[in-house]
């Protein structure tokens, strides 16, 4: 079965998939896309994705959009190693967890990724008219980017909502871990969550803000750094795809907790 991803390298979306793909060790072809050259919203990629965003994965032709999605496809059509419990209860568990993930942190990251990384990089250098014309070509998130603006960047209070809800999903995280026994969040079993958070977890502690569970967390940090020891981390995060070293001129300062 012929598989083909378009993604991007530090788009945490993409890099949940790349997770996946590795865990299952699957084949697949890579078209890199750049958001700088506007790659994502050209009218033949918008023809696989509508929604003007990356991932989207190819399967024997056929576009399968939405990162989640995608990985629970790719799970379908390849079952092993599994990463969806087979009881009723533990796919619950993980369906919850899913929707919480999609609802809280995922749209929490964005706030300081923009702010200090994608905002200065992309938008601070143009006129009011150009930024505004950007904004428009977008499919999705105009809003986002009209509250975040060309210059100032989003405030403080929806800086601090961000950043509160991060704090609640590595609070989450540290009592699913120790409730369940671990060494997962949903127990023994690696599974699609454990996935999908890891990008979030990576893009914030990247961006200087691991203090955020590293004080009194201990669960919530010895989880992180089982993630990070596994194979796939490595394989997702390949060289140049942190923000960190593909954009070290916003990182001047010590950033590490």
């Amino acid at each position: 079965m012929a598989l083909e991803l378009y993604h991007s390298g530090h788009s945490t979306c993409s890099q949940k998939v790349r997770i996946c793909l590795a865990e299952k060790g699957i084949d697949w072809v890579s078209h890199e896309l750049h958001f700088a050259t506007g790659d994502h919203l050209t009218p033949e990629y918008l023809k696989l994705n509508p929604n003007g965003v990356v991932p989207t994965l190819v399967h024997d032709g056929e576009p399968v959009i939405e990162s989640s999605v995608i990985v629970e496809y790719l799970d379908e059509i390849y079952p092993e190693p599994p990463m969806v419990p087979r009881d009723p209860l533990g796919r619950a568990r993980l369906r919850s967890w899913m929707r919480y993930m999609e609802e809280v942190p995922t749209p929490a990251v964005r706030v300081p990724s923009f702010n200090e990384v994608f905002r200065p990089l992309r938008y601070e250098n143009a006129t009011d008219e150009e930024f505004e014309a950007r904004v428009e070509k977008m499919p999705l998130r105009k809003a986002f980017y009209r509250r975040m603006g060309r210059t100032d960047g989003f405030g403080d209070a929806e800086v601090d909502n961000a950043l509160a809800q991060i704090r609640q999903t590595a609070e989450r995280i540290d009592e699913a871990v120790s409730s369940l026994g671990g060494p997962w969040i949903l127990g023994e079993q690696y599974t699609l969550i454990d996935a999908t958070l890891t990008p979030l977890i990576q893009r914030m502690a990247d961006l200087g803000y691991a203090r955020i569970w590293q004080d009194d967390l201990p669960e919530m940090a010895r989880w992180f750094e089982r993630i990070k020891a596994r194979p796939s981390f490595d394989i997702a995060f390949y060289p140049g795809t942190n923000v960190s070293e593909k954009y070290p001129q916003f990182f001047e300062k010590e950033t590490s907790a």
